[in-house]
């Protein structure tokens, strides 16, 4: 199937009078990098989303708020003297892959979380930095005691409910040497692990999962850990997640809070969450054909930068992943469902400080493949800068 230009699909979604465009924010408004703390939004990003109005809604596994979270980075934005919350200049949309709902005004909820697991995710940052210290005199022998604590402090990123162990500082001090960077990977992994254990142990069984960033999708309801090779840190971001926090599912929240504010009910119901959804594709699909009627169904364009896919082990197929997969190939399976002509971005995040696949590469190789079942209706090259210009353009000529 033949790509669209930017161009083209800004003449499809100008007159669009029923739109809802979800977009991941790191590698799509911004860069990566590798110290979230770092992160900027420009103001301009703001205005858009702001004038956007109700067809926007961010979907992203960081978080709103916290000194880590996006709320942050618009407060930074916005011009001295303006509150954002007072003038709805925050983004609305859903946060920790979907168990943290934001409107617009900054007003935030955890819909189908419970206290005991609000209390456990509070602790999980300290108690990784408990477990690292030991990990981080062993990969880094020739440290002093106040570089590994500074160092902790910026690779255990303390959000409220999707606690993170960040590895990109630690990856850089390998410089390169990918057998160690492979064993502090799976070393991280373990360490997460093991807290999955203890929540087991504190009567919370079934309640949190781990998930890599990136990854190699799925096998036996685990995701895959993508190693470090040459050239490429593979699994940098080891992310303690409520179960049911998937971005797919919060697709699914987003849609009917969106018909909510169309028509005043929720098709799928008031108290629908990432928590209580199916977790499968297909399951998704068919609750929305079994609850939501054609004609209140909007147009999704769906934005995401993070989709891997690399060649199995066994030559014979593909391992396909990435933080952004699901919920785009969910945009593309309602589109087919419905009759729709859903729209699937895809932002080249190579141009920040990790190291990702480029668009630059005629065949995408790292991120789909010739079997791929997601197609790519349009891809962004020149980045988040490009990203951001078009989609201010598209917040300047909606008429919907």
């Amino acid at each position: 199937m033949q790509r669209l230009s930017l161009h083209d699909l800004l003449d499809e979604l100008r007159a669009e009078p029923d739109l809802l465009l979800v977009q991941d924010l790191d590698g799509v408004c911004m860069p990566l990098v590798r110290d979230p703390l770092t992160r900027r939004l420009q103001p301009e990003t703001i205005a858009s989303v702001a004038r956007l109005g109700d067809s926007f809604r961010v979907l992203t596994n960081g978080e709103h708020g916290g000194r880590r979270g996006v709320n942050r980075l618009v407060e930074q934005a916005v011009a001295p003297g303006t509150d954002p919350a007072a003038e709805g200049l925050y983004l609305p949309g859903l946060g920790a892959g979907g168990v943290q709902l934001q409107n617009r005004h900054g007003q935030l909820s955890h819909p189908g979380v419970g206290e005991a697991e609000l209390a456990f995710l509070r602790s999980v940052p300290e108690r990784l930095r408990q477990s690292l210290q030991p990990l981080l005199e062993q990969t880094l022998p020739h440290s002093d005691r106040e570089q590994r604590l500074q160092l902790l402090d910026r690779i255990v990123l303390d959000n409220a409910v999707s606690p993170t162990l960040n590895i990109n500082l630690l990856l850089e001090q390998l410089e390169g040497d990918v057998p160690r960077m492979q064993r502090l990977q799976e070393q991280c992994r373990d360490l997460l692990l093991q807290l999955l254990d203890q929540a087991r142990q504190e009567q919370l069984e079934g309640s949190f999962f781990l998930h890599l960033a990136p990854n190699l999708g799925v096998e036996n309801g685990v995701e895959r850990l993508r190693p470090a090779s040459a050239g490429r840190p593979g699994t940098t971001d080891f992310q303690f997640m409520l179960q049911g926090a998937i971005k797919e599912a919060g697709l699914l929240v987003l849609v009917n809070e969106h018909i909510r504010r169309r028509t005043g009910s929720a098709p799928l119901g008031d108290s629908f969450n990432v928590r209580t959804a199916p977790r499968q594709l297909d399951q998704l699909t068919a609750l929305c054909r079994e609850r939501i009627p054609a004609a209140l169904m909007p147009k999704l364009v769906g934005v995401g930068d993070t989709i891997t896919s690399e060649p199995s082990p066994d030559g014979r197929g593909w391992q396909r992943g990435g933080s952004d997969r699901g919920f785009l190939s969910l945009v593309q399976m309602l589109g087919e469902a419905y009759g729709r002509n859903n729209r699937v971005m895809l932002v080249d995040s190579s141009g920040g400080e990790l190291e990702r696949p480029s668009h630059s590469d005629p065949q995408l190789r790292g991120l789909t493949d010739p079997d791929d079942p997601l197609h790519l209706d349009v891809l962004v090259p020149g980045g988040p800068p490009q990203y951001c210009r078009w989609f201010e353009q598209l917040s300047q000529q909606r008429r919907g």
